[in-house]
C-alpha cells in the first residue's frame, strides 16, 4: 500500500478537522439534511466524523488488537445538547485533537487491528485523513460552501478507495462485489488540472480473478475527466456524473455499474 508520510496524515487530520469546524460555526443549518448522505442532518454527519476520530483514537492508543465496538468509545457521541454550535464545535476539536496526538505518538509502524488487511496504525492515520476529507466535502454541500482539497491528498483518496474496494472483493465477496468482475472491461480517471508529477491518472480492470488497478493514462471502456477534485467526488458518488464539472466518455452504463456496486463491505 502507497501512503504519504504519516506525519503528512496526521497534519491533514488536524487540517481538515479546523475546515469542519469552521462549517459549524458559518451559521449552517445543523438540522439540514446533507443532500449526499440523505439519511442524516448536518449534525448528524458531524457527530460520525468526530465520533470516528474518537474511536480510532481509542483503537491507536491502547494498540487494540482486536475490534472495539463503537459504544465503548468515551464520549464518543458528542455533546449532550443537541442543536449546539459552539459545543458541537468544541467537541471536533478535542477529537481532532486526540486522534492526532495518540497518532503522532504511535507512529506509522505500530501493529494493532484494522479492518482492511493493512494492520498498523499507519492505516488508521490513512484512513481517517479520507474519512474526514471526503465527509467535509458532504457538509460543505449541504451548508452551500465552497470545497477544496490538496491534490496529493485527492489523488491519494482514489487510491486508497481502489486498495478497499479491491480488497472487500477478495475477502468479502458478497453479491455486488461479485458483479464486479468480468472480463474486457476497464475505466479509466484523468485528472485534467495535475502536472506530470502526481500523475493522476487510474486504469481500473473488471477481470474475472477480480479488480485490478494501477496509475497511468490507458484506453479503456470507460473514462472519467475533469479536475481532480471533482474526479474524486464523482468516484465516491459525491458528484453527479451529468455535472458540468466533468466529463464521461465511452460506456457510461459501465462507470455506473460500477459506482452503484463499489462498497467498503
Amino acid at each position: 500500500m502507497t501512503r504519504l508520510a504519516h506525519e503528512r496524515y496526521c497534519d491533514e487530520i488536524a487540517h481538515q478537522v479546523g475546515l469542519l469546524r469552521s462549517v459549524v460555526t458559518s451559521g449552517a443549518d445543523l438540522s439540514a439534511t446533507v443532500p449526499t448522505c440523505p439519511e442524516w442532518s448536518l449534525e448528524q454527519l458531524l457527530r460520525h466524523v468526530g465520533g470516528a476520530l474518537r474511536w480510532a483514537e481509542l483503537l491507536v492508543r491502547t494498540r487494540a488488537q482486536e475490534m472495539i465496538p463503537t459504544d465503548q468509545v468515551p464520549d464518543g457521541g458528542g455533546p449532550e445538547a443537541r442543536g449546539d454550535a459552539a459545543a458541537l464545535a468544541a467537541w471536533l476539536a478535542e477529537s481532532g485533537d486526540l486522534a492526532v496526538r495518540a497518532l503522532r505518538e504511535a507512529g506509522p509502524n505500530v501493529k494493532m487491528w484494522s479492518w482492511a488487511g493493512v494492520p498498523d496504525a499507519g492505516f488508521w492515520a490513512r484512513r481517517m485523513t479520507h474519512e474526514i476529507t471526503v465527509h467535509r466535502a458532504d457538509a460543505t454541500l449541504a451548508a452551500g460552501l465552497p470545497y477544496e482539497v490538496a491534490p496529493e491528498v485527492a489523488a491519494d483518496a482514489i487510491d486508497e478507495w481502489l486498495e478497499i474496494v479491491e480488497f472487500v472483493q477478495r475477502t468479502m465477496p458478497h453479491d455486488a462485489a461479485r458483479e464486479l468482475r468480468g472480463p474486457g472491461k476497464s475505466i479509466h480517471l484523468h485528472a485534467t488540472d495535475t502536472g506530470p508529477e502526481l500523475n493522476a491518472e487510474w486504469f481500473v480492470e473488471l477481470t474475472e480473478d477480480g479488480v485490478a488497478w494501477r496509475r497511468g493514462h490507458e484506453k479503456a471502456t470507460v473514462a472519467l475527466r475533469g479536475p481532480l477534485t471533482s474526479v474524486l467526488l464523482a468516484f465516491y458518488r459525491r458528484l453527479p456524473l451529468d455535472s458540468t464539472e466533468v466529463e464521461v466518455l465511452g460506456e457510461r452504463k459501465l462507470l455506473e455499474f460500477w459506482l452503484e456496486r463499489a462498497t467498503f463491505g
